[in-house]
């Protein structure tokens, strides 16, 4: 019986889209493909969610890899990409729905330390029962142990529990320790109906 749903945080609680992002500046097509390989799509990036390395240290490693005119831009990609926090459509009512009818619901994201900034920030966070991030325990999705460490942190069984995600490696991980899994594809009226079919109330 199902009685805690999971929820990953970027495109599924709230938007994570480099493009949003990078439109807010005047850059052109070729700084747009620099930042997006070197600053979203870098090893930095990905220290930083597993907590191996803050902010600042990954700038350092960034800025000399690009142009000095894009340097004021990477700094406010990395610092102030949430600002403003947009949460996916839907989303909001349907963790509301969820609460009213009894669920416990929580947050297993991969994020950076800096995610304690901003995620107070996000209607979402206030109905959350429990938050785990990847940088807090230096362990990234889909890595079994991060799993195990959120369901041990929050007493939890995994046959009780539903994991939902935008990404099909991190929800199979969640398989694995025996949790049901739902790949969100950004369609909440679709996420509902794969909820119902576990038998969850919503």
């Amino acid at each position: 019986m199902t009685k805690n749903i999971v929820f990953d945080m970027g495109n599924v609680l709230i938007h994570f889209d480099p493009e949003l992002f990078m439109n807010r500046y005047p850059i052109s097509e070729e700084g747009k493909t620099l930042l997006r390989n070197e600053v979203f799509r870098s090893v930095e990036w990905v220290m930083m969610d597993r907590g191996a390395m803050d902010d600042t240290e990954a700038e350092n490693h960034i800025l000399p890899r690009l142009p000095e005119q894009l340097h004021s831009v990477v700094c406010e990609l990395i610092e102030k990409w949430d600002d403003p926090i947009l949460p996916v459509d839907g989303m909001l009512e349907l963790l509301q729905t969820l609460k009213q009818n009894g669920y416990r619901l929580y947050l297993l994201s991969n994020a950076s330390a800096r995610q304690h900034e901003y995620w107070a920030r996000a209607e979402a966070s206030k109905l959350m029962d429990g938050t785990l991030i990847s940088a807090d325990v230096k362990l990234l999705k889909p890595d079994p142990q991060i799993y195990r460490t959120f369901l041990k942190k929050f007493n939890l069984k995994p046959g009780e529990c539903v994991f939902i995600d935008d990404t099909p490696i991190n929800v199979e991980g969640a398989l694995y320790e025996n949790m049901a899994g739902i790949v969100f594809n950004r369609n909440v009226r679709t996420l509902k109906q794969s909820l119902r079919a576990l038998g969850v109330e919503c």
